[in-house]
């Protein structure tokens, strides 16, 4: 279905775009290092699940909406930065009971940080248009535009849910050893809960949809 030097410029091109810092790496980051490997995996595991359905949106053409109507991509933006900013807060009011009862952020099922993960990356329509803007470029006219883009966004997907998982687990060892300190705890918690405002923040002021 593929040309060789077309999936492979493809692939190159997807670990070096999964490689960059993101919203979504940091998602992983600030909740493996606030939480454990655990939980970074598992926030890993929800960009991952977003990204899955971003792939099948853009396949089946339901992303165009997003690039055509100005209203649904800021009921969705809107929508993300608010869930966002949500999870921030929740994070800093960790915060506010004293330095000496500091610890690491409550336990949180794995299955809701996954869900965390998952709703922050499909609301986000940045992602929704970069995928209906990146994965075309590879597909070959001869074959099914649909099946081609479901291939690509799910490769594209391993190697990002990968990198994440790695950073997710990797800060968590390095939270759980720091967590042992209350303050270093607490100061934890909060860059947690800023980084999270600064997702919500970036969403916010991005500069509307992609020219």
């Amino acid at each position: 279905m593929f040309d060789p030097a077309t999936l492979a410029l493809y692939m190159a091109a997807a670990l070096a775009l999964n490689l960059t810092p993101g919203p979504d790496m940091l998602f992983c980051f600030a909740n493996g290092v606030s939480r454990g490997p655990r939980a970074g995996l598992a926030a890993a595991l929800g960009i991952g699940g977003g990204a899955a359905v971003h792939t099948v949106a853009a396949a089946l053409g339901l992303a165009g909406l997003f690039a055509a109507s100005p209203t649904a991509f800021e009921i969705l933006r809107w929508g993300g930065a608010a869930y966002l900013l949500w999870l921030g807060v929740k994070a800093l009011r960790s915060t506010a009971s004293g330095l000496g009862a500091a610890g690491p952020l409550p336990p949180r099922p794995a299955g809701r940080i996954f869900l965390d993960g998952m709703v922050t990356n499909v609301l986000n329509p940045k992602v929704t248009l970069f995928f209906i803007a990146f994965l075309p470029q590879f597909v070959e006219p001869a074959h099914s535009a649909v099946l081609q883009i479901l291939v690509l966004g799910t490769l594209g997907n391993i190697s990002g849910t990968t990198i994440n998982a790695l950073v997710g687990m990797s800060s968590g060892g390095v939270g759980r050893i720091l967590s042992r300190r209350p303050i270093v705890a607490r100061l934890l918690n909060g860059f947690t809960g800023i980084v999270f405002l600064g997702l919500a923040a970036r969403l916010v002021l991005a500069d509307g949809r992609p020219k």
